[in-house]
């Protein structure tokens, strides 16, 4: 149950993030125009490590 709980919660996060980086494109955009980058990649690869890691352990019960 908690297993499940937390999967689902890792997913949540996880898709969370895809959209945050999505509707954050037209900043990184203009950002990168003036030489910045935003740190949204690897925000973006900690949830889905994050994820991947609940879901490989809800598959092994």
């Amino acid at each position: 149950m908690m297993t499940d709980l937390h999967r689902s919660a890792a997913f949540l996060l996880y898709q969370t993030t895809l959209l945050f980086g999505l509707l954050a494109m037209p900043l990184a955009l203009f950002a990168r125009r003036l030489g910045l980058t935003l740190p949204v990649r690897p925000l973006i690869e900690s949830a889905e490590q994050t994820y991947e890691r609940a879901d490989a352990r809800g598959r092994h019960r």
